[in-house]
Formats: structure tokens, sequence, C-alpha cells
């Protein structure tokens, strides 16, 4: 009997202890994990990386330091814990790593690893964290910003309160443009500077102490210098874009500029013999959407050389490949992000694709590699089936080796993406879309369909997973994304198609792409619903204004009135000189013609209103105004507030689900 009760329980574990499959629910994205900021070993025989996960009980995102071998062997993490490690970056010689964490407090701090022996030691007590940070050639120091405070003089002198007395905090006295930036509140005064500091420990020495902000610092080859970028204009704030390359003699602290010209010129890299610096930038036409260039110069002097001129898509991440005939960089075309090599002469091979996976709320392009002095690249790798993994590329082919959420979707079902195209009624540009299915999708049933429109304006979506988007799918809906004009990754003349003519044309790049999808037959035209966020917030109030078709509508962190924007928002001088060319005051009309709210007479829509109350690039009060008109116009509508958001509103997972919760609540009110 206790044979025959054994070889039962054999039997009928499978079915009593496998996972039901199920379409995801919105905690799931509690158990979803990404991969980021992969560091491949100079030898490029092991990969760094960062594993990237999140805890349902602290409500916070957290992240670990995990090592894998390049052929995929001996993946193990090297930290652990719930905290934040991250930012691991190789020495010379490969024996050392140093990395950042809140280990042991609250403070981030600068830390090393021996990686033999896996001992780790802090190196920074300091009250900031340091930023972007380098080995120098011979690893005995590091060089980093850091942010330096200073304090904000107010010509408000109180008096001295009595004994006792309980006054109110002082007055804040503010005279700076830029007096507050999103994701950081009211800007404390201070600025970023360059320090050194021995990878034995002690005191960072300060080398800048200028009233700008100091770019990533980069070692020259003889160690005796620091390249950076800085934007040291004295009109700086009304002049955003006009950074160029120093020299930092570590003798005598001297300063020197090494380009000049009217634009910005970012991201010095030294080539692997010290002889040639590479660098980004371009010559400011004071267009809403420019391209990145490619230049080569000596680093002794000399002029600089365009590398990339006929190269038609924004290039970053520039790395010099190991024998410094050329450089590794990535870009994004039509939705793709992909790594390509450069030579000296401009020739141009691409390497990998399909390299994204960063963005897990929404379809952005986003993705990171790093390349040994062999070749070798780790990426990340990003595709509509999953969050970014880790992968590389040998001589041998590329290999993913990483597999972090297939322990979630092998019991969770997730919708088909598939990507289209088509011609804009307008003037027959040719558009790229993705339509995504339901779980269990029929094609022979109707389905209610919901439009969703990325930010930026000047940004792109493509074919990489999405939590937010997976959830609609998820809850029923076919789903619609695309790249309407303005979008980048498809060259500059059709991101520049918006310029000063944003929001307009690109309603019609949408309306047909909705047209093209209910043309295939299994959307039900009686239930279109419509949403985006930021730039795609700015579409969807131009939507609803334009027409009714949509049944509902929610405009996520919007601008609703370009000219209260402009004068509200974080970056007022970008804005209006890149965006509109002139003032409000000195061209009102244009402002107003492509504000949301000069058509509000026209809403029927059911619209809510979503944003977070921190939010200082789409500040709440454009989402306020067109709350507030529609209700006036008696419109139906609802604002929602994620307390202690800013612009991204995922600063928490909490806030994603909520956002997602929102639209989905929204839509299915009016459903029927």
């Amino acid at each position: 009997m206790k044979n025959v009760l054994l070889l039962l329980l054999v039997l009928s574990g499978p079915l009593a202890f496998s996972q039901k499959i199920s379409n995801l629910d919105l905690l799931d994205i509690y158990n979803m994990e990404y991969v980021s900021d992969p560091q491949i070993s100079p030898d490029g025989s092991q990969v760094l990386y960062v594993r990237n996960f999140k805890d349902v009980m602290t409500d916070k995102n957290l992240s670990n330091i995990w090592l894998i071998n390049s052929d995929g062997s001996k993946n193990r993490p090297i930290t652990t814990g719930n905290q934040n490690d991250f930012y691991p970056r190789w020495s010379h010689k490969g024996d050392k790593i140093i990395f950042k964490s809140n280990r042991q407090d609250d403070r981030m701090k600068l830390f090393v690893m021996w990686m033999d022996s896996k001992e780790i030691a802090p190196l920074t007590n300091t009250p900031k964290s340091p930023g972007a940070v380098s080995w120098s050639p011979d690893d005995r120091y590091l060089a980093f910003t850091m942010f330096v405070p200073k304090a904000n003089e107010s010509i408000i002198k109180m008096p001295a309160k009595p004994e006792g007395a309980k006054w109110n905090t002082p007055p804040t006295y503010i005279d700076q443009l830029n007096y507050r930036g999103d994701g950081q509140g009211y800007i404390k005064g201070g600025n970023t500077q360059l320090f050194t500091l021995s990878i034995d420990g002690g005191t960072p020495k300060q080398l800048t102490t200028t009233d700008f902000d100091h770019g990533a610092p980069q070692w020259a080859k003889d160690g005796k210098t620091l390249y950076f970028s800085a934007n040291f204009n004295p009109d700086e704030a009304f002049e955003p874009n006009d950074s160029e390359i120093y020299a930092l003699n570590l003798n005598n602290n001297e300063v020197k500029a090494l380009t000049k010209r009217y634009g910005p010129d970012n991201t010095p890299v030294i080539s692997p013999d010290g002889t040639k610096m590479a660098y980004t930038g371009l010559d400011d036409k004071l267009l809403g959407y420019q391209l990145n260039q490619l230049y080569v110069r000596d680093v002794t002097g000399g002029s600089a050389m365009l590398l990339s001129g006929d190269f038609d898509r924004n290039i970053s991440n520039i790395q010099w490949d190991g024998d410094g005939k050329g450089l590794f960089f990535q870009y994004d075309d039509k939705g793709e992000t992909k790594i390509a090599h450069i030579s000296l002469s401009g020739k141009i091979t691409d390497k990998v694709g399909k390299v994204g996976g960063l963005s897990l709320g929404r379809p952005y392009n986003a993705g990171a590699f790093t390349v040994a002095k062999n070749g070798n690249i780790a990426y990340t790798l990003g595709t509509t089936e999953h969050p970014a993994d880790l992968s590389v590329q040998t001589k041998k082919g590329n290999k993913r080796l990483t597999f972090v959420n297939d322990d979630l979707f092998s019991f969770k079902t997730i919708g088909n993406v598939e990507e289209i195209w088509w011609k804009s009624s307008y003037d027959q540009q040719d558009i790229q879309g993705w339509i995504v299915t339901p779980p269990n999708f029929d094609p022979s049933k109707k389905y209610p369909f919901i439009l969703e429109i990325h930010g930026g304006p000047f940004a792109s979506y493509g074919s990489v997973y999405s939590a937010e988007i997976q959830a609609f799918a998820a809850a029923g809906y076919v789903v619609l994304y695309s790249n309407p004009r303005g979008s980048t990754s498809y060259g500059a003349d059709f991101g520049n198609l918006i310029h000063h003519d944003y929001p307009n044309h690109d309603y019609g790049d949408l309306m047909s792409g909705v047209d093209v999808v209910i043309e295939k037959g299994y959307v039900d035209s009686d239930k279109l619903f419509v949403t985006g966020g930021s730039g795609g917030g700015v579409l969807t109030a131009w939507i609803v204004g334009k027409t009714d078709r949509f049944k509902a509508a929610v405009v996520a962190k919007p601008v609703i009135n370009w000219a209260s924007f402009v004068l509200y928002a974080d970056g007022a001088a970008f804005f209006s000189k890149y965006w509109f060319g002139k003032k409000p005051w000195e061209d009102p009309e244009s402002y107003f013609k492509r504000s949301p709210l000069n058509y509000v007479a026209n809403v029927t829509t059911p619209t809510m209103l979503l944003t977070g109350e921190e939010d200082y690039r789409t500040p709440i009060a454009e989402s306020e105004q067109f709350y507030t008109a529609l209700k006036l116009e008696g419109v139906e509508t609802a604002m929602v507030r994620i307390p202690g958001a800013s612009h991204g509103i995922a600063n928490r997972p909490s806030n994603l689900i909520a956002k997602i919760a929102g639209i989905l609540a929204w839509f299915e009110k009016h459903k029927d």
C-alpha cells in the first residue's frame, strides 16, 4: 500500500504542482526583471551585468551585480541583498572592479572589489554620490564627477527671532532661470565638479571649482591629463546646447578648450594608443531634431575629422576598437537599436541588432553595450517577448546568456506583436507601427482597440517588450503603437517634419494607422480608445479636439497650453528656442494654435487626465488646466494624481501599476 501511494504521488506530481497558465496581471510587474549595464572584461572572457528586480513589500526598484563567462558558464551574483548595487567598471588589468551601492546605509558610495577574493571595501564616504567614474591607465587612481553644494544667497535678511519663538521656515529666494528640475525638485545651489581618488581610498581631491557642471572625465594615456565636456558659456542657462571638450592638466589644474563652435561637443573617448580622441557633436542649427555626428582628432591639436557625415542616424555610446583603427557605436534605425563599427576612413559596418529592452514600461528603444580589446561585444538583448537579457557576440557568433524572466513567462501568456507599415493620409509618408493582439487571439472575433502614442516627441518605439502594452493586451484589447512623423530612427528629415509644427500632421499619421488596423476585421470600430504620455499626452489631447471617433481617452502628463508650459517647465530656454523659435509673447498666435487648449470646445470624448504630482517636465498645472476647461465645457472628465511621482512616474513599481490600472479603469467604464 505504501508503494502504491508513493506511485500515485509521483504520477500526480506534475498535475498537482504544475503552475496554471494564465495571462499577465498587474502584480506580475513586481516579478519582471531585466539586465542592464553589461561590462565586458578587458580580455573579453567575462561580463559583469546589473540584474534589476523589484520588492513588492517595500515597493522599491533594486539591483545586484552578476558575473558570467562569455561562453555562458559560471553565471552567479557577486553582490546580493535588497539594495541597489550598480555601475560596475573593470580596471584595465581586469583584477578589480568598482561599483556603486547603498548597501551600508542610505548614502550611495563607491566600492572596490578584488576579483580573486571578492573582498569589498568602500572608497568614499562623501555626503553626495560620485557620478561618472573612470580608471587611470595604471589602475592606481579614479577620476569622477560629484556634486558640490553651494549655498544659495538670499538678499532677504530676517531679524533674529525671540528665544523660544516658533516662526515659519525662512522664505526661499530664487534668482536663477533654472530653479527646479524633474526628478530633482527645487534645485539646490552647487555644481558637478571633477575629483580624483586613490584606489586605496582616502579623501577625494577636488580639481575644479567653477560655477558650471563638468561632464564625465576621461584619462590621457600618460595619466597626466583629464578630458571632459562642459558648457562654460557665460549665458549657459540661455544657451543650453553649447558644450565644448576641455583638457585639464593634472600637474597645474589648467584647463584648455579643445573645441570651439556653436553647438554641443560631448563624450570624449581616447584611443588605445593615446594619440587620438573621438567625440560626438553637431553644428547647432536650432532645429528640434539634430543628429549627433562622430569626430576624431589628434589629442595634441589640429583640426577635427568628421567620420559620419553621410550617416543619417543619431550616433551614441562610442567606443574604440582594440587596435585603434575605428570605433563601435549604437544607433536606432526604424525602431531597432543596432551596434555598428566605423573605420577611420568612414566605412560603417553593422555588427549587432535587437539591442534593447531597458524600457520596461513602454516600448521605447533603449539598449547598452561594451566591447573588449579582442572585439567581443556584450549587449542587452531586447525583443517583443522579454525585457533586456544579456547577450554576447564573439567570433563564434551571437549567444544569449541569460533568461531572467523565463520563470515568469513559463506560465504566463503574452500578446503577439506584429510590425506593420502604412501610408499617411496627409502626404503618403511611410509610417511604422506595431499591432499587439490579446493572448489566445481569435481573428474571427471583434476586440476593443487602444491607440497608444509615444512621448518625446523626438523619440521612438520599437520591437521591444512593454509591460504597459502587454497589460492592455492581457485585458482583452488590440493595441497599436507607432512612430509618427517627428519620431527618431528614420533620419533627420523625418524627425524635422514636425519642426515648429507640432502637433499637426502627425494626427493624419495616427488616424491612418487606426484605419489600417480596423480594415483587418478584428477590431470593434465602436470601441476605440486612445492614450499616450508626455508628447503622447499632447497628441491624445489634440486628437479628442479633432475627432469624436474614440469612446474615451486618457491624457497622461501632457502639455495643454504651450505658453504656460514654456514658462513653467524645466528647460524653458531650450523649449522656447528650439521648439518655437520665439518666446510666447513674441508669437502668441503660434503658441495657442498648437495648444490642445485651443480646441477644447470641440471635445465630446470622455477624457481622463493622469500626471505625477511632482512632474516638473510637464507640470501637473497643464493637466489641471485641461481638466477645468473640460468641466466648464460639460465634458465627462476625471483627474488622477500620482503622489510623489515625477515625469517618469514609475520611480516606484506601484506607480506604474497605478498608471496602467487608471487607464484600464477609465476605458472599462466607457466600453459599453
